[in-house]
């Protein structure tokens, strides 16, 4: 599985700046104005891993073949879009369709660029964002449980159980506060809460849009979006989608030497992937043969059969073991016939929980 993050912020922030030099395309037309983006653009780029180059290396693979990670531009919010101001209910409706919020806020002055409410804060403007789709949520919610409840009491079960979960939400907004916070008591009120698709229960990336001699090292305005971040338990990540913007016109030969100039390691993709996947709790493993060497991606905690199914729903439906490797040993044993002989490939069965960086092979009945 791969997974989609939702670029969300007020209008002029980069959000479709940073959208074209992510997935090096020019779909999402970048304007200084607002509601340029209108219909949401999504784009779909591979998720970098070096593992995967040794990997095909040694498995003589004619082929890489990286796992997706989703982006959707998503046109600008403004203050009242929870009652449609602007292109309010349009946003509200793209953005329950992300599993993650990529919040970009801009942290850098430029006369020359307009911002909507005519200031930089962009603590401020999170907070807008915020206000907005909680009050969005709030509604919904306001609505929602007190009919769950009437259904339980009629001896609806399902519907109970709903109504306490969402009652926990509803009683965080209420107290100003985003669903995300509420602690489910057992994985039905998971299932309810997430099943609810409420805005605020999604979690958040925060990315600092800093000017291009900031990228390395942030500034004062980046400072203050990570301490709110850490406060709310939330990503954050500091980038200049100018230099992105550049990067991308480049040779890829001639990036690594670009960047070290700026005093950067990686790019600001590499950044956002590492952080969209530990927000989302996601893992990497692989799969490896003479055609090609895959990346999958799947949710921490998931077993074997959940990861073939990840490849076909049939491997899952016929499971029968997984043959894996462990990432560090496939490589210390140059490949899988070495690693047989050594012990290190393991029979696993369906209790197995998968681990990054496993090279796996599944068997299954057909």
């Amino acid at each position: 599985m791969g997974f989609r993050c939702g670029i969300v912020g007020l209008p002029n922030v980069g959000k479709s700046t940073l959208f074209n030099a992510l997935t090096e395309t020019a779909a999402a037309q970048a304007a200084n104005y607002p509601f340029c983006t209108i219909e949401p653009n999504v784009g779909n780029v591979g998720v970098p891993d070096p593992r995967m180059q040794q990997i095909a290396d040694i498995a003589g693979s004619q082929k890489i073949i990286e796992t997706q990670l989703g982006f959707v531009d998503i046109a600008g919010l403004v203050r009242g879009a929870s009652k449609g101001e602007g292109l309010g209910n349009q946003f509200l409706a793209n953005i329950r369709e992300v599993d993650a919020i990529v919040h970009v806020l801009r942290c850098f002055e430029d006369d020359d660029i307009t911002h909507v409410e005519g200031r930089i804060d962009p603590v401020a403007d999170a907070e807008t964002v915020e206000t907005e789709l909680m009050l969005a949520d709030l509604e919904s919610l306001e609505r929602r449980v007190p009919n769950l409840a009437k259904k339980g009491q009629g001896g609806d079960k399902d519907a109970k159980a709903a109504a306490v979960a969402l009652q926990k939400a509803l009683d965080l907004l209420r107290e100003g506060k985003p669903a995300r916070l509420a602690v489910p008591a057992d994985a039905d009120e998971k299932r309810h809460l997430a099943q609810a698709q409420l805005l605020t229960g999604k979690p958040v990336l925060y990315v600092c849009n800093v000017d291009e001699g900031s990228a390395a090292t942030g500034n004062a305005f980046s400072a203050r979006v990570a301490d709110m971040a850490k406060a709310q338990g939330a990503g954050a990540v500091v980038i200049s989608a100018a230099i992105e913007a550049e990067i991308v016109t480049m040779a890829p030969e001639d990036r690594p030497e670009y960047l070290e100039a700026l005093g950067l390691a990686e790019t600001g993709l590499a950044r956002i992937i590492r952080a969209g996947y530990e927000l989302l709790h996601l893992l990497t493993f692989f799969t490896a043969g003479p055609k090609e060497t895959r990346a999958w991606t799947v949710e921490k905690g998931a077993t074997a059969p959940n990861a073939a199914g990840v490849i076909h729903t049939d491997f899952e439906k016929g499971f029968i073991r997984a043959e894996t490797i462990a990432f560090a040993d496939f490589v210390a044993l140059g490949g899988e016939a070495k690693a047989r002989e050594a012990g290190k490939l393991r029979a696993e069965g369906k209790t197995y929980v998968v681990q990054d960086g496993d090279v796996m092979h599944f068997l299954h009945s057909n």
